[in-house]
């Protein structure tokens, strides 16, 4: 056995089965392994910002990693943005990127590169096997620091000669790190904020949002009086019918400044505090109000599921102490295609238990009113913010949930970065329906141009926020890669398209003309 197979046995014993690959020379021998070895879905990615935004998806839906195969500084490189935002989104991903064999690295040739000074950024653990011997330990390693709470991107650097080496064998994964559990001491400060009487917001995020803390913090609202909210994004929510709806603080300083002036406590229950997405010119880095104390009940990775039952326990808030809601009415919009007559066709659309990922940045922001009146379903948002994050996301969680129908709402620049998941999706034949916004236009920088005081945008500044001479044409790409695809320009046609996309199975794709 080389090293190589030692490793891919040791990922499959330690409960890692999934890899996302886009391999080189330098990993040919764990291509072979994989090979030799049952137990492991291998799913190939034409660029390696697909493989890592796929092992993202894969692990916010089935809470295990996913592993990824690399090739190279440059190829590590390529997916950097996507773990970014999995990083973000506190998702555990096992990389295994290629390295030249240890003998070879010292004659530079043109892809030698500092693959651990890449990988240190984004990456909690990192290492370089030495040998074959030492590649099963490794990986051992790899997936119980990618498991631990919280969870964390861990890059094992993979080198020819170790690979292609003998090895001794399988190495024993380390136990999963138990979930810390919570601060009895935060509970308590937590409930005496609440108590108060003073105005509080409860900020949630994480394990929070599932449908069982949610539910915690609508009894916690009732009885207290606090108001629940999301932060801006999050790595999945409980949404729909018969969950409790709460909103985010907007992106948009000039709108979350109102919303939060009132307050004279946040508790925080994983989330962060409230900051502005970036700095502008005259406007605040904290959107918090001046006075208002921040209070951490839980961080990243504690038991916030936990500590919200120990809070509402404390505060002697029951189930019968939730507020009834009043959701926006939907119905199937008909005519022009509106921000608002889209928000209503997606409401619509979803179907029971769905996955909708969201990247649809200024079209989506006012998805989320009459999405809290859909079927029950997940939602999956951009926790990074480097773009071209939904359709590989979508990848991982079909792979995840071959069950469930995915959802994914994109706008047309955000999609370019990653078209190649279209192939991916095509290939494996994913429960996928992509739904594309074509503005035609980096929309978001047009109001950022604008936001930050630039001035007004002369032909070349518009230019650069513009996605025309020629327009994409998003139902010729698609096809291109393999996948159905139709274009609409009036919401009736959007109803249609969305309904024959969830009806079906297998990957498909709606271009909204806008």
């Amino acid at each position: 056995m080389n090293g190589a197979e030692s490793l891919v046995r040791t990922l499959v014993h330690g409960g890692v089965d999934v890899c996302f690959t886009n391999p080189g020379t330098s990993e040919m021998h764990f291509v072979a392994a994989l090979d030799r070895v049952e137990g492991m879905r291998c799913v190939l990615g034409l660029f390696e910002g697909v493989v890592t935004g796929a092992a993202d998806g894969y692990f916010r839906m089935k809470g295990t990693p996913a592993s990824t195969l690399l090739h190279l500084g440059p190829g590590l490189a390529n997916g950097l943005a996507n773990l970014h935002n999995a990083k973000k989104a506190s998702s555990g991903i096992v990389n295994i990127v290629g390295q030249h064999a240890t003998y070879h690295i010292d004659y530079n040739a043109p892809l030698t590169s500092d693959i651990e000074g890449l990988a240190r950024p984004m990456s909690a653990w990192v290492r370089t096997s030495p040998d074959a011997q030492s590649v099963a330990r490794d990986g051992a390693a790899a997936i119980a620091a990618a498991k631990s709470a919280p969870p964390q991107i861990a890059t094992l650097i993979l080198p020819a000669d170790t690979a292609w080496g003998e090895a001794d064998g399988i190495a024993e994964v380390p136990q999963d790190t138990q979930r810390p559990s919570y601060s009895p001491h935060a509970v308590e400060a937590a409930a005496r904020v609440l108590r108060s009487g003073e105005p509080t917001l409860l900020l949630l995020t994480g394990g929070a949002l599932t449908e069982h803390g949610l539910e915690l913090a609508a009894r916690i609202a009732g009885k207290t009086g606090c108001r629940v909210m999301g932060q801006t994004y999050n790595p999945r929510m409980a949404r729909g019918r018969g969950r409790y709806a709460i909103e985010r603080i907007p992106y948009v300083i000039e709108a979350a400044l109102p919303i939060l002036k009132d307050f004279r406590h946040i508790v925080l229950v994983e989330a962060n505090d409230p900051v502005a997405f970036f700095a502008y010119p005259n406007k605040p880095s904290l959107l918090k109000p001046d006075g208002c104390e921040v209070h951490r009940m839980t961080e990243g990775g504690e038991n916030s599921t936990a500590a919200l039952e120990a809070l509402a326990g404390a505060l002697g808030a029951k189930a019968a102490d939730a507020q009834p809601q009043t959701h926006v009415e939907i119905a199937r919009p008909s005519g022009a295609l509106t921000h608002a007559s889209i928000a209503q066709a997606i409401a619509m659309a979803i179907p029971d238990n769905a996955i909708v990922i969201d990247e649809s940045i200024t079209t989506g922001r006012g998805f989320f009113p009459p999405t809290a009146a859909a079927a029950p379903h997940d939602w999956l948002q951009n926790m990074g913010g480097s773009i071209g994050f939904s359709p590989p996301v979508a990848v991982g969680a079909a792979v995840a949930c071959p069950d469930r129908k995915v959802i994914c709402l994109v706008g047309d620049g955000s999609a370019m970065y990653t078209l190649q998941a279209l192939w991916t999706q095509a290939r494996e034949n994913l429960d996928v329906t992509t739904v594309v916004f074509a503005n035609r236009k980096y929309q978001i920088l047009r109001g950022e141009f604008d936001g930050v005081g630039a001035g007004e945008p002369g032909q070349r500044a518009q230019d650069m926020l513009s996605l025309d001479r020629p327009n994409l044409d998003w139902v010729s790409l698609a096809r291109g890669m393999g996948v159905p695809a139709r274009a609409v320009t009036s919401a009736d046609e959007l109803n249609k398209a969305l309904d024959a996309g969830v009806a079906g199975s297998g990957p498909n794709l709606i271009e909204v003309q806008m």
